[in-house]
């Protein structure tokens, strides 16, 4: 599989956020959102066997069963590999979570998997490319998340998650303004807004922020 980088750090989203974790960051991505932060992820990489993914994840986890790991990207789940790196972590005593953009199947990851999906809101140019079938994949103890950053965004992403009934579907939606981009590609959405909005529609959902980006420099890589 190609990587683009495994790190250790605070994981800064989810309902996970807080806690360390291992990231595995895979190359490659199908889709173009306007807003991507890891742009970098999309080409390039490093070649590497499943049992050296391995044996990095257990070096920076130090060697503890139990730890979290996330496979993320990129996409991770085009790259087939994924599939069974996801289950040798679980049978490794890991808790995994992949994120995951919400176009590939999810369907193919082992049940145990925490699948954080995103559903791709309209401001982010790929719009449209959820599959709807994901749906059925999740359980309670996966997350739904919508990148926002206008109040079309979110108005798709209220209308959405009713219509779907998503909080009875899985155990987080994740509303999560868009960061701005420190070189000034593009803005961000400023967070009391969005919990203006939340709260004002009082919907059941959590409200999200990138907290390694307040821990660290925005821009900076393996954090």
């Amino acid at each position: 599989m190609f990587v683009t980088e495994i790190f250790r750090s605070i994981q800064g989203e989810s309902s996970y956020a807080g806690l360390p974790c291992v990231f595995v960051r895979l190359t490659g991505c199908n889709l173009r959102c306007r807003w991507c932060d890891t742009a970098y992820a999309f080409y390039g990489g490093t070649k590497m066997e499943l049992e050296e993914v391995l044996a990095r994840v257990g070096e920076l986890s130090g060697e503890r069963a139990g730890g979290l790991v996330e496979l993320t990207g990129g996409e991770p789940l085009l790259q087939p590999e994924c599939v069974p790196l996801a289950e040798r972590l679980l049978a490794a005593g890991y808790t995994v979570l992949v994120e995951t953009s919400g176009e590939r199947p999810v369907g193919t990851l082992p049940r145990e998997v925490v699948k954080i999906v995103d559903v791709k809101c309209p401001d982010s140019g790929e719009g449209g490319t959820f599959r709807l079938e994901n749906l059925q994949a999740l359980d309670r103890k996966d997350e739904i998340k919508f990148v926002i950053s206008s109040r079309q965004d979110y108005e798709f992403a209220r209308d959405f998650t009713s219509e779907h009934e998503l909080p009875s579907r899985v155990g987080q939606v994740l509303f999560s303004p868009v960061f701005a981009d420190p070189l000034g590609t593009w803005p961000g959405l400023e967070v009391r807004l969005l919990a203006e909005w939340i709260l004002a529609d009082r919907l059941p959902v959590r409200l999200g922020m990138q907290m390694h980006k307040f821990i660290w420099d925005p821009a900076a890589r393996g954090v």
